[in-house]
């Protein structure tokens, strides 16, 4: 096969990732603007500038659209806490805590999406598979950047204190569509770095 060839092959790929993601995001973008309702295949493909067949070559139905979509938060929630070897393991994890409060999260339409998917997962087993199998990781990777920035924690403190963490994220997250006001999201962060480098429980 010639470079050219090879070029064209790669290039097709690319545009073939492109499109793909353009329907993602219009499905993610009708979700959060409409709901559930507002999702339709044919919407979608209006959304993306795209044919409704590419739409239905990549995604077989308006469920594995979701489906998509859910995965595409949880692989967005574990990029927030992903583990740096080469990082300060204290620093990281302050990093990691003040990440979930940054501009581009804390929108409207982000937010209204993450509500949109979480009342999803509480009215289909399916979807709620997703996002209970989503919610384990992001907890695991909070507990794992505790453990890494603590180490004399037990695994179970540290899942403890990543699950009283998240309480707290998602509170921050709700509560910001109301627009709550820039203060309290930084007591609210300040309180997630107190669990985490709070001393461990035999130790008060």
């Amino acid at each position: 096969m010639g470079t050219n060839a090879l070029n064209k092959g790669t290039q097709n790929n690319g545009e073939q990732l492109d499109k793909q993601s353009r329907i993602l995001e219009a499905a993610m973008e009708l979700l959060s603007r409409h709901g559930i309702a507002g999702v339709s295949m044919r919407a979608v493909a209006r959304e993306a500038g795209v044919a409704l067949g590419l739409v239905n070559y990549y995604y077989d139905d308006k469920t594995s659209l979701i489906r998509a979509a859910l995965r595409r938060v949880d692989e967005d929630d574990l990029l927030l806490v992903a583990a740096n070897s080469e990082a300060d393991p204290g620093e990281h994890l302050r990093q990691a805590l003040r990440r979930v409060a940054g501009p581009d999260l804390l929108t409207t339409p982000y937010l209204s999406l993450r509500l949109h998917l979480w009342a999803l997962a509480q009215a289909d087993e399916g979807y709620a598979e997703i996002n209970a199998a989503a919610f384990d990781r992001y907890l695991d990777g909070v507990a794992t950047l505790i453990n890494n920035a603590t180490p004399a924690l037990s695994w179970e403190e540290c899942r403890d204190r990543a699950a009283d963490i998240v309480v707290i994220q998602n509170g921050m997250w709700l509560t910001s569509l109301l627009g709550i006001d820039k203060g309290a999201i930084q007591r609210s962060i300040a309180r997630t770095e107190e669990i985490a480098f709070a001393p461990a429980r035999d130790a008060k």
